[in-house]
């Protein structure tokens, strides 16, 4: 294999050849990560005969220029794309593919680039689909912690600082409490020009509506417990080419299996071969047209095919704690602990839990939760957590749902709490229980309930609430006979 380093338009490029007179086709992946962390990567695609590279994005790294986040990736990509079509070590095939940002260099470059540049198969793994979808939840929470240390650690500079928020954190704890929010780059003491642009941006889900257009190829690759998992799975299903498939594990945004009761040896995946023979097979149209892939279902060692989904069951709830408490911005429920310690009130939650499972529940497409509550502001945010009480008592989180409300002070209304997407098989005589409270701070920013902007309010106000708990109900979809089993892979390259 050879290997060697170039510039693109100015950016810096790594590529990586097979053995033999080529050409081959190619695999290029562009990061605002450094390019260098992705050698042993390029190394493993040439092995499997692609030219394989790897680019630093524009202002990051070795590549000079402004670094605007999701702003000119489509424009940088489509030169990159022709360059490499026109080397002669290029047989004129493209792979486009990357994890997280890079996921989006990958598709900006297949949905919006000329016939020219265009790859011909993407592999987007927890995409971080675009600024908007980023930075808040579908119904509006801005997810404060995440957005602040990715942020902190990438933003407007051209190297990166992993620990940068955790440094700040530690000389200023308050920083992330402090008003208004957009006056964070300087508790953090850095120049951060961009950081009013992440909250202007209202655009969520605009990627996923252009994904229809689109007509090659795509392999999405997602984790249970990556906050991008909705928007994984929203790909594959909005996606417009001929074979798109969907492979979601017991992963987080690292695609490293999460350690807990749900971990199996069985959903260990080797995800350089997977790709590499999906790629081969994408580029010879040997993939069967249609949407189809394989899902984990943790707590077993299932793999289950991406299209199905259970049937609707409805468990029931009655209250453990608290159906008053009072939302209090200045003291908000923690987003970290998983449990009300027995004995001890809930002041700022309610809790509600159902009795032990008579047997085991396979658990397997949308969750949410119906709830008739009220509060006492004009505006309010409500969280809701799902956790399972395993029999011999810890806790697990399942899931967590947030919705922002608009609505008239103490009126009971009625409005659901979507959960996401379950593949969880529960055992006899584990517990669900809720924990519904009206904030998640610091993962999300606390509603300051006058109506304001979170983002620039600069003070906040309690906001009492009820939940009536005769009212909430807990929407699962349960599998009712065994699901047909399915192999990852044969069922993503088929």
């Amino acid at each position: 294999m050879s290997a060697f380093t170039t510039s693109v338009d100015g950016l810096a490029t790594d590529v990586r050849l097979p053995e033999g007179p080529g050409p081959f086709p190619a695999v290029l992946l562009r990061t605002p990560y450094d390019r260098r962390a992705h050698r042993a990567e390029l190394r493993g695609w040439a092995r499997r005969g692609f030219a394989a590279v790897a680019q630093d994005v524009r202002g990051r790294h070795a590549s000079p220029g402004e670094w605007r986040p999701y702003a000119h990736e489509g424009t940088d990509g489509t030169v990159t794309a022709r360059w490499i079509r026109g080397r002669p070590w290029s047989d004129g095939r493209l792979v486009a593919a990357g994890a997280s940002y890079a996921a989006h260099c990958a598709l900006v470059l297949a949905l919006d680039a000329p016939e020219d540049a265009r790859p011909d198969a993407v592999i987007a793994a927890v995409p971080a689909l675009g600024t908007a979808d980023t930075a808040r939840e579908p119904s509006g929470p801005e997810r404060l912690l995440a957005r602040a240390g990715w942020w902190a650690a990438h933003g407007d500079r051209p190297d990166s600082d992993a620990a940068a928020l955790d440094k700040a954190l530690a000389a200023d704890p308050e920083a992330l409490a402090h008003l208004p929010l957009l006056d964070l780059p300087r508790r953090l003491g850095r120049h951060l020009p961009s950081w009013p642009r992440v909250w202007d941006r209202r655009d969520r889900g605009a990627l996923v509506v252009r994904a229809a257009a689109a007509r090659i190829p795509l392999l999405a690759v997602g984790g249970h417990h990556d906050h991008f998992a909705a928007d994984t799975f929203a790909l594959w299903r909005h996606w417009g080419g001929p074979s798109v498939r969907l492979l979601m594990g017991p992963w987080g945004h690292g695609l490293v299996a999460a350690p807990g009761p749900g971990a199996h040896p069985a959903h260990r995946v080797h995800l350089g071969d997977l790709y590499a023979t999906w790629a081969h097979r994408a580029l010879t149209g040997r993939l069967a047209p249609g949407r189809s892939g394989a899902v984990a279902l943790t707590g077993s060692s299932l793999w289950v095919p991406a299209d199905a989904e259970g049937t609707p069951y409805a468990p029931r709830l009655r209250p453990l704690r608290g159906t008053r408490f009072t939302a209090d911005p200045e003291h908000p429920v923690s987003s970290a602990g998983l449990s009300v310690p027995a004995g001890r009130t809930a002041p700022d939650r309610c809790v509600l839990v159902t009795a032990p499972l008579p047997r085991p529940l396979d658990l397997l497409g949308p969750a949410e939760l119906r709830l008739r509550a009220r509060a006492g502001t004009p505006s309010a945010d409500w969280f809701a957590r799902l956790v399972a009480l395993a029999p011999e008592g810890h806790a697990e989180r399942l899931a967590l749902g947030a919705v922002r409300r608009a609505q008239p002070p103490g009126r009971y209304e009625e409005f659901t709490v979507d959960l996401g997407r379950l593949a969880r098989r529960l055992r006899a005589g584990t517990r669900l229980r809720l924990e519904i409270a009206g904030h998640h701070f610091p993962a999300h920013a606390r509603n300051p309930h006058t109506g304001e902007d979170p983002v620039t309010a600069t003070r906040l106000a309690p906001s009492p609430r009820e939940v009536d708990p005769a009212r909430a109900a807990l929407r699962l979809s349960v599998l009712r006979t065994r699901p047909a089993p399915a192999d990852p892979a044969e069922e993503i390259p088929r």
